[in-house]
């Protein structure tokens, strides 16, 4: 009998440790995971002030739930705007926008701002939750659930990911809804069914409401959806009628994003006229055309938006790389410089030993996986030529698919000796690297950087994008006597967070305490790129945030 009972115990024991090992590997760990990141969300949201684009998206978000109107800054389409304001919609919310000739400046927010910017930066971080979800479902399809877990522990300690999902900007959303596009196009080209192509067209049209440089990506996926490879050479058996659903889906979307918005374009004596519903002024531009039209365009403010767009890079940014000042930009080098100085080395290493294994036939994918990776391939391409330098953020959208490599790295090293501990380590490693910089993660550089001088190499969002204003009020709190002199980048007034400083302007050179944001020693946007570098020569006292140094001068 007891040995009978023996043999019941082990038997049971068997029988209930898969499903519990199952438990633990497919819902306890990723649930962990994705708290672990909103945790780290809320601890960045709580201490970091509103940054430079925020209050503008914010406004604009207010501006077209209130009084449906797309006008002042149309520079972005609405969909994260109008997410992320949800929570404000009452009319106690208030952000005043102050234009200026090449910038705004903000000078109210109602009732406080670190209300205002907890709400609606939280709309932003169940994104970011919804993106973690989506990489370890996909990497659990591609490979197994414990490489699902190992990508879904370096996105929990992504510090750029973090970051740029805890602020209310159209960065993460766009990031976001290109893996979800690339995910589900290559769902679609394994099904073909119309289900299958009416949710297709559901994302592509929140994939061009969440940015315009999502443009590329959608008609990436229009030809994927379309081309049929076995019938390369006979177009007229490819999906035209499944294709042709999915767009004309994605364009009702987009339509909706707008309010259903009608505007009119008219060309009437060599005079082209465009005009969008609640715009307080019209386009009025001479034309060549000798047509005389008139005709109605169903959101037209984004092709308005997307065409400003198009001259704004043409025309180039103002830029700053490894010590340089550029009017335009256009660094070839920049974006792949910039991933090598911003993103974790571990995770980094992770994503390319994947790339090297899939392609040495170590690890398979499955069928069509090229397809996801066309998508990265292309944007980075385009990112590399565009004249937008101005931030790491903007190649986010790469993370989502060098996590998927690093979770086929992971897979490989799983069925290798020692490649659990080699796993093990690196997580731990990648953490403690990424708490370095806890909870500052805008400012996040890489473990071969001094933190205190990342100044010279990037700045803007890279480093320095107007958020360490908190920071500053808690050190004024530390030392209430003290007169600060203030040379701030950001669009926010330091006042609307009670901070009293004196303006340190560019031919300033005052004796006591001076703090500078650390875009201001870049350059980037002053009249002379070197105003404030005469600090350098002294050793700063403290750096604030990560973003903020405060320097003691006497003489």
């Amino acid at each position: 009998m007891p040995l009978q009972a023996e043999n019941q115990s082990a038997l049971s024991s068997s029988m209930y440790s898969s499903p519990a090992r199952s438990w633990l590997l497919t819902k306890a760990i990723p649930a962990l995971l994705l708290f672990i990141f909103a945790l780290q969300c809320t601890w960045f949201i709580r201490t970091q002030s509103l940054t430079f684009d925020e209050p503008v998206h914010i406004a604009e978000g207010l501006d077209a739930w209130r009084n449906g109107r797309f006008e002042q800054y149309n520079d972005h389409p609405p969909l994260a705007r109008l997410l992320c304001v949800l929570p404000l919609i009452n009319p106690k919310w208030q952000v005043e926008v102050q234009q200026l000739p090449d910038s705004f400046h903000i000078s109210r927010v109602s009732p406080d701002p670190v209300s205002l910017a907890w709400r609606a930066r939280a709309m932003n971080t169940l994104l970011g939750l919804l993106l973690g979800l989506l990489v370890w479902l996909e990497a659990r399809k591609q490979f197994s659930v414990a490489a699902a877990n190992f990508a879904l522990a370096l996105f929990a300690f992504a510090p750029s990911l973090i970051a740029h999902f805890s602020l209310a900007t159209t960065d993460g959303a766009a990031t976001l809804l290109i893996f979800a596009a690339a995910v589900q196009v290559h769902r679609y080209k394994s099904r073909r069914s119309w289900g299958s192509a009416v949710v297709t067209g559901v994302i592509l049209g929140l994939l061009l409401l969440a940015k315009f440089s999502t443009v590329p990506m959608f008609g990436l996926a229009v030809a994927l959806l379309l081309i049929d490879r076995q019938e390369l050479l006979r177009p007229w058996k490819w999906s035209w009628l499944k294709a042709g659903g999915a767009v004309a889906v994605a364009f009702f979307v987009l339509w909706a994003g707008y309010f259903f918005h009608i505007s009119r374009l008219t060309i009437h004596d060599h005079v082209l006229t465009a005009s969008h519903p609640h715009w307080n002024s019209q386009l009025v531009k001479p034309t060549r055309s000798r047509l005389n039209i008139s005709i109605p365009v169903p959101a037209g403010e984004y092709i308005a938006g997307f065409r400003d767009l198009v001259f704004h890079n043409a025309h180039g940014q103002r830029a700053f790389f490894l010590g340089q000042v550029s009017p335009t930009g256009g660094w070839k080098s920049y974006y792949p410089v910039t991933i090598l100085l911003k993103w974790p080395f571990l995770l980094l290493i992770s994503s390319l030993a994947g790339l090297v294994v899939w392609l040495w036939g170590e690890i398979r994918l499955k069928d069509g996986s090229w397809i996801l990776f066309s998508f990265p391939a292309l944007y980075f391409g385009l990112a590399i030529f565009s004249h937008f330098n101005i931030g790491e953020r903007h190649i986010l959208p790469l993370y989502p698919f060098a996590l998927l490599l690093a979770a086929g790295f992971a897979d490989w090293l799983f069925r290798r000796r020692f490649g659990t501990i080699v796993i093990g380590a690196v997580l731990v490693l990648n953490t403690a690297d990424c708490l370095r910089y806890a909870p500052g993660y805008l400012s996040y550089m890489d473990v071969f950087v001094n933190p205190v001088t990342s100044y010279r190499l990037l700045s803007d969002s890279n480093v320095d994008w107007g958020q360490g204003l908190l920071a500053l009020r808690e050190y004024q709190a530390q030392h209430p006597g003290e007169q600060i002199w203030l040379a701030y980048f950001g669009s926010v007034d330091p006042a609307i967070y009670g901070i009293h400083a004196q303006l340190l302007a560019e031919n300033d050179h005052p004796t006591g305490t001076i703090v500078v944001s650390a875009t201001n020693f870049s350059g980037q946007y002053l009249h002379d790129a070197g105003a404030y570098r005469w600090l350098l020569q002294h050793k700063p006292a403290q750096v604030i945030d990560h973003c903020m140094y405060v320097f003691e001068i006497n003489q």
